[in-house]
């Protein structure tokens, strides 16, 4: 090692001495960037990647034999054709998406993506990597779209192409958080379109969120995409609320 490379390693090994490396979740020093302290291990409960769920979403089947879900199975003509999840949504994934929106840590992005790889594999592995748009107003006052770090490290991650600029948000809507199904798919109906010079008929697509909750938005990118001729349309996300 030349001296270059001494100097390097030294000065690493001070950050790391300074700055040790600290749990996501809850901020305990820990082994190595990027982990879990085995508590926040054990809460996140990571699912994805081994197979065992719903064929179609990928949620967990109890004492059955069948492979669809009984929500999927009431849900024929759902434009999502497979949607998979690296963690339930709960306290600690929760967290991590709000530092990642709003405390602007977008470090965290690296270490969530990681963890969306897993269950990404079950997908197709040709498909085109898309984020669900943000309006600009909100990527304005936010700085970036934290779907479209996602969709970035998972391309650059697991070689699947990816496009940050196939989707466009034309109108604002207001946040859904306490509305019902319904009116959250009224109210993202029609809110999307391709942008202009953009095609996707016969492309594979994968959207990429952060959270899904009813999958109204994700289900309005789908229905625009599948209407402009894609073949198939697929979602990856970090956290699903599990009812």
């Amino acid at each position: 090692m030349g001296v270059g490379g001494v100097i390097i390693k030294g000065g690493r090994a001070i950050l790391d001495f300074a700055l040790p490396p600290r749990c996501p979740g809850c901020g305990v020093i820990i082994a190595d960037v990027g982990l879990f302290c085995p508590a926040c291990w054990g809460e996140l409960g990571l699912t994805g990647g081994g197979g065992g769920g719903c064929r179609r979403c990928g949620s967990g089947l109890v004492a059955t034999d069948d492979e669809t879900c009984h929500d999927c199975l009431a849900d024929p003509h759902s434009p999502i054709d497979r949607m998979r999840h690296a963690v339930p949504y709960g306290e600690i994934a929760r967290n991590l998406v709000l530092k990642l929106k709003y405390g602007r840590k977008t470090a965290l992005a690296h270490t969530i993506a990681a963890y969306m790889a897993r269950p990404l594999a079950e997908l197709r592995p040709d498909a085109l990597l898309v984020p669900v748009p943000l309006h600009r107003w909100r990527i304005w006052s936010r700085g970036f779209n934290q779907s479209a770090l996602l969709a970035r490290r998972l391309g650059h991650s697991g070689g699947h192409p990816v496009d940050l600029e196939l989707l466009r948000r034309t109108r604002h809507t207001p946040p859904l958080k306490g509305m019902n199904p319904k009116q959250r798919r009224d109210a993202v109906a029609g809110a999307f379109e391709l942008r202009a010079g953009k095609a996707v008929k016969g492309r594979a697509i994968i959207l990429v969120d952060d959270v899904v909750t009813t999958g109204s938005t994700a289900r309005a990118c789908a229905k625009l995409l599948k209407r402009n001729g894609a073949s198939s349309v697929e979602l990856i996300a970090w956290a699903r609320v599990i009812r």
